[in-house]
């Protein structure tokens, strides 16, 4: 054995010591649950409400649904701004963030295309595949890039998941009063959409988007208590 090969070699086995020593730290020293603060335990609420839409999403109640998903968006909001106050926004609680976003925004869009607009199984594999797909690469890239910067104003590279899961949400309130909407029109409009969370848009961060949430929230209320009456109406 040559000696650049023995120090190959000997480096090879160095850094797989490294990482299982980093292992053995990390699940016999310090508690994971230790790390959480106040902004995490916030995400992790998110999270809750999220699993609650996707258990009113499978039981047929979509519009329960979605409301409970957006209380969740108000979690997912009050964390990072939390976190910005006190100080205490870190990598770590990134990770956790971009982790409950997927189900949060992703599964839950995917959900409520299944559900409620897909016109067969397999468009709705298809259309539930892009979005997490592309989400899943977006939020990756978020991890591994951070906030862009425009002249002070931060903002984020391509839109984001919360983008996406907005149009499925205005696509599903225009399939109940739009009589030519269809799931074929929703899912090719979703998937057309996709592709900009890997794009260069910038996408600042304004309370605009937080507005418009809180339209959907009141919006989808109405619907739930008031669908009957309306519908009747556009019929």
């Amino acid at each position: 054995m040559t000696d650049e090969l023995r120090s190959a070699l000997r480096g090879r086995l160095d850094a797989v010591d490294a990482r299982a020593s980093e292992v053995v730290r990390s699940s016999t020293g310090e508690n994971m649950i230790s790390r959480l603060g106040a902004a995490d335990w916030l995400s992790l609420g998110a999270l809750f409400w999220a699993w609650v839409g996707a258990i009113l999403f499978v039981s047929g109640e979509p519009n329960w649904a979605i409301v409970a998903v957006l209380v969740g968006f108000a979690f997912d909001k009050a964390d990072g701004y939390y976190a910005r106050k006190t100080g205490t926004a870190s990598a770590f609680g990134r990770q956790i963030d971009s982790f409950i976003d997927i189900f949060a925004y992703l599964v839950s869009a995917a959900l409520l295309y299944h559900v409620a607009l897909a016109p067969n199984p397999v468009v709705s594999a298809v259309v539930g595949f892009v979005v997490l797909t592309f989400g899943g690469l977006r939020l990756i890239r978020h991890n591994s890039e951070g906030f862009g910067d425009d002249s002070g104003t931060s903002y984020y590279r391509g839109t984001t998941v919360v983008h996406t899961h907005l149009v499925v949400l205005a696509n599903y309130f225009l399939l109940q009063f739009v009589p030519p909407w269809n799931g074929w029109v929703a899912g090719a409009t979703i998937v057309a959409v996709c592709p900009l969370m890997t794009s260069d848009y910038k996408a600042y961060k304004t309370d605009a988007g937080h507005l418009l949430v809180g339209v959907g929230v009141v919006a989808s209320a109405v619907v739930y208590r008031y669908r009957d009456e309306l519908a009747a109406r556009v019929g």
